[in-house]
């Protein structure tokens, strides 16, 4: 297992959330629409997803940016983003100078993304073998995609992007105490591993996921 991080919790706490309200808004139905991944989860109203989410330029700069640095990765250097959505990190990944790729299930999404880096994109599943040699790229990453998989397509997952770089990180939902826990339960729509920081550990031992990490709490 690798080293937690610090690369995009600076980005979520940016973000305010009124967690009771949507626990008690129709929150069945939200759910079922949000895990189609589609135009409501990306575009719709907010009690289905992000409520409208379009590229803003150079807001997921200083995490590319981490990135890079992170890994010490060199211009040309190949990146695959599992679980990408519409790849804005990976845009600007790619406007520094990345070779980038990516995939998602959300054909919105994808239809979305920067048409500079659109044919870079694919549509597939995470648990399902990725198509690419061992060690193909520098670096592969997944920012809040992998909870969203049951615990058994999660192995899948970290198995294969195990065996297809030798850097690795990865950030999904998380919590510490039953305060957060209620908050996480109260606002995802989408996640099927709710596990606590130690569990989320256990699971990467377990797994032979020896990347790094970084959990997202909902405070």
């Amino acid at each position: 297992m690798g080293k937690l991080l610090n690369l995009i919790t600076p980005l979520h706490k940016s973000t305010s959330r009124e967690y009771l309200p949507r626990m008690v808004d129709s929150k069945v139905e939200c759910m079922l629409k949000a895990k189609e991944y589609e135009f409501d989860y990306w575009d719709g109203d907010r009690r289905f997803g992000y409520g409208g989410y379009s590229y803003r330029p150079g807001y997921w700069k200083p995490m590319a940016e981490g990135l890079i640095r992170q890994y010490g990765l060199q211009k040309g250097d190949r990146i695959l983003d599992v679980g990408c959505g519409k790849a804005y990190l990976l845009y600007e990944l790619f406007l520094l100078g990345m070779d980038v790729c990516g995939f998602d299930i959300s054909k919105h999404g994808l239809g979305d993304a920067k048409e500079e880096i659109r044919d870079r994109l694919f549509y597939h599943r995470a648990e399902n073998p990725f198509p690419f040699e061992d060690h193909e790229f520098d670096l592969v990453i997944s920012v809040n995609s992998l909870h969203n998989l049951r615990v058994f397509d999660l192995k899948k997952a970290l198995r294969e992007m195990e065996r297809v770089a030798a850097n690795k990180y990865m950030c999904v939902e998380s919590y510490r105490n039953e305060q957060e826990l209620f908050n996480l339960q109260c606002w995802a729509l989408t996640c099927e591993s709710f596990f606590d920081k130690g569990e989320w550990e256990w699971v990467f031992d377990e797994f032979g996921y020896t990347g790094d990490y970084e959990f997202i709490y909902f405070e």
